[in-house]
């Protein structure tokens, strides 16, 4: 479980495809000495295991249905990612619960700035659209933020100097594909109101 509070903007120095999986190689200024094999960390919002690590780097193994679901198809060496550690019990939940399960990948539409802040909009599938509320929280490449208004297969966010300093939000260009991860709770009340009924045991007769 993460928190969508992306600690460290690392890059990528080797993508290795391997039929439909692939093995990530990244630089990072995380403590490698704090992170174990065997350990999650959230790239870009997925939750993947390190399998390896060295001094100021670290390796994920990529499989299928994560780069199915992702835009990883798309990184190329000296792309920059966020990266997050997983939350630990007792920690402040700064951002909202971000499980590192990506829903589907948005297309960024547009982006605008006003004052200091930059607004960016993106298209979703349509099954995520019935997940997003103005106002409630979405993951997007990893990142937790809050939909300012969304309709018609579209939201958008307001990004503070902060967060575009700190993430790959900096980079992002009109076209670019990013990972989109809805709300925890969204989730629940939508399975919830589309759930049947479960039938009537039959009555015993005495």
């Amino acid at each position: 479980m993460f928190t969508g509070i992306i600690e460290n903007a690392g890059k990528v120095t080797r993508w290795q495809k391997r039929g439909g999986a692939g093995v990530l190689t990244l630089t990072s200024k995380l403590p490698m000495e704090e992170m174990n094999l065997g350990a999650s960390i959230a790239v870009n919002g997925a939750c993947l295991t390190i399998v390896e690590k060295t001094a100021g780097r670290f390796t994920v193994d990529v499989s299928p249905e994560t780069l199915q679901r992702t835009n990883f198809r798309s990184l190329r060496r000296g792309d920059i990612v966020n990266l997050e550690r997983p939350l630990r019990l007792g920690d402040r939940l700064g951002g909202h619960l971000v499980t590192g399960h990506v829903d589907g990948i948005g297309i960024t539409e547009k982006i605008r700035k006003k004052g200091k802040f930059i607004f960016y909009a993106f298209r979703v599938p349509g099954h995520l659209e019935l997940e997003l509320v103005p106002k409630g929280s979405v993951a997007v490449d990893g990142i937790s933020l809050t939909v300012n208004d969304c309709e018609n297969g579209r939201f958008s966010v307001a990004i503070i100097p902060f967060t575009l300093k700190h993430t790959n939000l900096r980079d992002l260009r009109v076209g670019d594909k990013v990972n989109i991860e809805t709300d925890l709770i969204g989730k629940y009340v939508q399975r919830l109101l589309h759930l049947k009924p479960c039938p009537s045991l039959p009555s015993k007769k005495s």
